[in-house]
């Protein structure tokens, strides 16, 4: 029986669709809220029904085997992946996890970079209805010990790569009670660690039986995917089976289908790759294009060469096409659709127009978010829509508030609660947690990180709402055009930056007393580089030996995107009222000298330290500093 919701919306596009040319007159604007409403139907029938029927996503795959089981799955490296294949390696991975004695619900985490050992190793463990945590691979000390201990991992798994072991081996001390398996066939991994390969390879291959997972069910937990934020450390965020098909779904909204073939080179711990490129590849027993690492030279060549019809991307990765020489074959492709989030407007237009790409679908979301939005109109610069009509059927409402420019709270009226912005206006993005929901956890751990998320008493006494932490454009049109993010994240080199996490850092040096860190907009460049304002103990003078050990300290302890490319030393560091730190102000002025009186310095990783900031040196920061 089709859901209730998907009547409404299916009259209601109909309805829409016959008297579309009176409508338009009067609102301009309602045609691409009929294409978004007919486009989420079409993409909600086909998960709403997986639903109805049981399936979780590892069901959805073993059918894929059944029925497709020589069909391309996976591409790497000139290597094809059938379907068959990597369920064979999969109940590999699940016969020798059986030995382990773990029940459904324990957490398996995998640190594994791009390659198909990530998705078959997943898989296999999905067949037991273990939860997989997806551990970013750049991580190190404190923020990997956090990682592993706040998603109460049983068992490690580290993929083939030296980088990845030796971050492990740096902490094994700290992680004692946890097995470590490191995959490939590299014998010098002695001690305190178990071959995977070894195990693997004597692990029989025979399907796993479905009872094996018995107890599973849509709340279960799929998986962790990470992200930064308020704690300063890396959280878990809580992927339901159910919401293994939210993110399916993001890639069947754009039109998606089993015909396509997916080109994915971001990392798979993150939600892009490992969300909605896996999950939205299994949901429609299509075929992926993997590449170890997202290479600008290569690119296209893969494209032709794999008959690639979609693209994930991140706002960066276009710049870097864009940047290429101008070749004869740009735009000699058979891509359909590019789909990612973070792309510029000023990149938007000359790449869709010199590769000659005929959709682009910017979305915007949160992995903890009960929902997200997306350009499906091919609008611009915009990364969704939020107007009247879809609001009227969307089960979590997306509104966009006032906030004080200085403080960036929310700007509340007399009765305490919140003010929604007008066409053509900024504010920040909130979504609704509808009533069932408002004990829910986004992340794995204590209530009170989770509560962090939410906005209280926003429209009512008693709503609750759940905060992006992100400012938001509206135009007349109702679509949306992301600003800038709010309060403790920013966002650079693909990735989201804790600034606590790196004010953590930097508070560990002893001469430093206090760390503000926000981003700062880089012109040429995506997102927001880090910038640190540093305020030193009484007496304590700047000195050359100070700046190597800040470099040397923050590259020991923070992967390379987090790593301030900035530093200011002001006199004194600005609170609140309520005794917060001022960034809004901070933000403002960048790392411009003429704006700013405070010693200012940049990151030289050719000489492993800070250089002074000069007017003379401000014009050519972004070659210098390797932006």
């Amino acid at each position: 029986m089709m859901p209730p919701r998907n009547k409404v919306l299916l009259g209601t596009a109909g309805l829409a669709g016959t008297t579309v040319l009176a409508w338009r007159t009067l609102f301009p604007w309602i045609g691409d809220d009929i294409h978004f409403l007919r486009q989420t139907k079409k993409a909600r029938d086909i998960t709403d029904k997986l639903i109805a029927n049981g399936k979780m996503i590892i069901d959805v795959f073993e059918e894929d085997v059944t029925r497709t089981p020589r069909k391309p799955f996976i591409i790497f490296e000139e290597r094809i992946y059938t379907y068959e294949l990597v369920n064979e390696q999969a109940n590999r991975v699940a016969s020798l996890a059986s030995q382990w004695r773990l029940t459904v619900g324990d957490t398996v985490a995998i640190m594994i970079i791009n390659e198909p050992a990530f998705i078959w190793t997943y898989l296999g463990l999905q067949k037991l209805g273990i939860t997989v945590a997806f551990i970013n691979y750049n991580i190190k000390k404190a923020a990997l010990i956090h990682s592993l201990k706040s998603c109460d991992a049983k068992v490690f798994i580290l993929g083939k790569d030296d980088e990845i072991f030796n971050a492990v081996d740096e902490i094994r001390e700290e992680i004692s009670e946890i097995p470590v398996y490191v995959q490939g066939s590299d014998t010098k991994h002695s001690g305190d660690y178990q071959h995977w390969d070894e195990l693997l390879l004597a692990a029989l291959p025979t399907q796993v039986s479905k009872s094996a997972r018995e107890g599973v069910h849509f709340g279960t937990t799929n998986c962790y995917i990470f992200t930064s934020g308020t704690t300063g450390l890396p959280k878990p965020v809580i992927v339901s089976q159910r919401k293994a098909f939210r993110f399916a779904e993001l890639l069947l909204l754009s039109g998606f289908r089993q015909s396509d073939v997916v080109y994915t080179t971001s990392p798979l711990y993150h939600s892009m790759a490992g969300g909605v490129g896996i999950m939205g590849t299994i949901t429609t027993g299509a075929t992926m294009v993997l590449r170890r690492h997202f290479s600008a030279r290569s690119f296209w060549e893969d494209v032709r060469k794999y008959d690639i019809t979609y693209i994930q991307y991140v706002g960066e990765m276009l710049r870097y096409l864009v940047a290429l020489p101008q070749h004869p074959l740009d735009g000699v492709h058979k891509v359909k659709v590019v789909m990612g989030n973070g792309l510029r407007q000023d990149i938007w237009e000359v790449f869709q127009t010199r590769f000659r790409v005929p959709k682009i679908c910017e979305l915007f979301g949160a992995t903890e978010a009960t929902t997200c939005t997306m350009n499906l109109s091919n609008r611009v610069g915009a990364c969704g829509r939020i107007s009247p009509i879809l609001n009227m059927f969307d089960p979590t409402k997306k509104y966009i508030i006032q906030v004080d420019p200085i403080t960036g709270d929310p700007v509340r009226d007399k009765d305490g609660h919140c003010k929604q912005v007008k066409r053509g206006g900024s504010g920040l993005i909130i979504t609704d947690i509808p009533q069932a929901l408002h004990d829910f956890k986004f992340y794995k751990g204590d209530m009170d990180i989770n509560m962090k998320k939410v906005l209280r008493n926003v429209f009512v006494d008693g709503d609750a709402y759940f905060n992006f932490g992100d400012l938001v454009r509206l135009d007349k049109d109702y679509f949306i055009y992301f600003k800038d993010r709010l309060g403790d994240t920013y966002r650079w080199k693909g990735e989201n930056v804790s600034t606590q996490e790196v004010a953590n850092v930097l508070s560990g040096l002893d001469f430093i007393q206090d760390a503000n860190v926000y981003g700062v907009h880089v012109p040429g460049t995506e997102g927001r580089a880090g910038m640190a304002a540093l305020h030193l103990h009484e007496n304590v003078k700047i000195s050359d030996t100070m700046l190597e050990q800040i470099h040397k300290h923050c590259s020991d302890n923070l992967p390379s995107y987090a790593q301030p490319i900035f530093l200011r030393f002001p006199k004194e560091m600005k609170i609140t009222g309520t005794f917060k730190q001022r960034k809004v102000e901070f933000i403002n002025e960048g790392y411009d000298p003429s704006l700013i009186a405070d010693p200012l310095y940049y990151r030289d990783d050719s000489r492993k330290t800070y250089l002074p900031l000069t007017h003379e040196s401000y014009a050519y920061i972004p070659i210098k500093s390797k932006l």
